[in-house]
């Protein structure tokens, strides 16, 4: 009987580690691959972080020479994280697979690797991006269809246009990828917002922060589904930059409303792309507006910010693109992923598929979750907040033992 079963060892199964081992708990971290998988398995070659290294706050990692202001890119990411399990001493157990959780007479217990765990208390950190959405089995003939979860860099694709479906994060930083190696992009612009890599010489993540939105709850979206939306879009590379459609656009892409079907060798759109666009015009305004009452109540002393003034948005394209005749070879689903909490043979998830929970702590005693999105607040995800939730976890594992 173990204590404590940690599920995952990406950065909030290592954070879970290092505050269970401040508070005594004994405690073992199983992972299915190595540490930092989903980072390994599930990224692109040329990613890199959204948000600048001193973001990057897991609880007891040592101190780093790494320029403050960059974006790391994803080789040092996972550089960081086998470091940080190796500082923290956590007690992973690499290539060791979880396929079903259950309750049992004194906790839980576990099927791993064929075998039989049990565990008076489980923490699961193994993310809400493990299911990629699903896109049509059936596309047109010919043309390769991919999930951005396993493209890995353009020279893997066949030659030829890639028709990008999605202006999230992935999305829209993917597609300016392929601009740069040369390739014809199509974009399908959904209702993605974005935001200013910089604003009046401050970095977005230290706006964000400053004016609480990272400290935003549950209760702030609009509806519970939002949390399966698309990240706010830009981009860490080339030193961190602006990356949206508009700007894809006046590279080379072609823009596009929201895919709705295949007809005869022609993607088929709705003809919502200016509405889409205007959602992100208007979401990047709003956000400037929040910076700079913000600024002026703190009496920031900042360059001023001219806004360029945005003409009404023609659209350049028709609603049906013939896929042959553009030379699309690929296509790329960048609509984002779902909760895949299947192997949990335990009643605790919603509609969605997310763990109901209170920061974590779900109703069956001993059962806890990390690392989700909006666990807590907008920060629970990420690399600047999850030592947060990971701490009021290990301190109510602790409580149940």
């Amino acid at each position: 009987m173990v204590e404590c079963v940690v599920i995952g060892a990406g950065q909030a199964g290592l954070a879970s580690s290092y505050h269970l081992t401040r508070l005594g708990v004994e405690h073992v971290v199983f992972e299915r691959g190595e540490v930092a998988q989903t980072w390994r398995v599930g990224r692109w070659d040329g990613f890199h972080l959204n948000t600048p290294n001193w973001a990057t706050q897991l609880p007891g990692l040592g101190a780093s020479d790494a320029d403050p202001d960059a974006f790391a890119p994803l080789a040092e990411v996972i550089a960081l994280l086998e470091k940080y399990a190796v500082e923290i001493d956590a007690p992973v157990q690499s290539g060791v697979g979880v396929t079903a959780l259950r309750r049992a007479a004194a906790g839980f217990e576990l099927d791993v690797d064929g075998d039989s765990v049990q565990a008076r208390t489980v923490v699961v950190t193994t993310g809400s991006f493990q299911q990629p959405t699903t896109f049509p089995a059936e596309g047109p003939s010919g043309v390769l269809q991919l999930h951005t979860s396993a493209y890995r860099r353009a020279g893997d694709l066949p030659g030829g246009g890639v028709l990008v479906v999605g202006s999230g994060q992935s999305g829209c930083e993917i597609a300016q990828e392929l601009l740069e190696a040369g390739r014809s992009v199509h974009l399908s612009v959904g209702r993605c917002p974005w935001a200013p890599r910089r604003h009046r010489g401050r970095e977005l993540i230290r706006w964000l922060v400053d004016v609480g939105m990272m400290d935003d709850r549950l209760d702030t979206l609009p509806t519970p589904a939002a949390r399966l939306a698309g990240n706010v879009t830009v981009s860490g590379a080339h030193g961190g930059i602006d990356c949206n459609p508009l700007l894809l656009e006046a590279a080379g892409a072609h823009l596009h409303g929201r895919l709705t079907g295949f007809r005869d060798g022609c993607a088929v759109f709705a003809a919502d792309l200016a509405e889409n666009l205007e959602k992100g015009l208007t979401f990047e305004r709003d956000l400037r507006q929040r910076f700079d009452d913000y600024a002026r109540a703190a009496g920031l002393d900042l360059p001023q910010h001219i806004p360029v003034e945005q003409e009404p948005y023609e659209p350049r394209s028709s609603a049906e693109l013939v896929l042959d005749a553009e030379g699309i070879t690929t296509i790329l689903w960048a609509n984002g992923f779902r909760p895949a909490f299947g192997w949990i043979d335990i009643p605790v998830f919603d509609e969605f598929g997310f763990p109901r929970a209170r920061r974590g702590v779900t109703d069956v005693p001993g059962l806890t979750f990390v690392g989700l999105p909006w666990l807590h607040t907008r920060r629970s995800p990420l690399l600047l907040g999850v030592g947060d939730d990971a701490g009021h976890v290990a301190e109510a594992v602790a409580a149940a033992l």
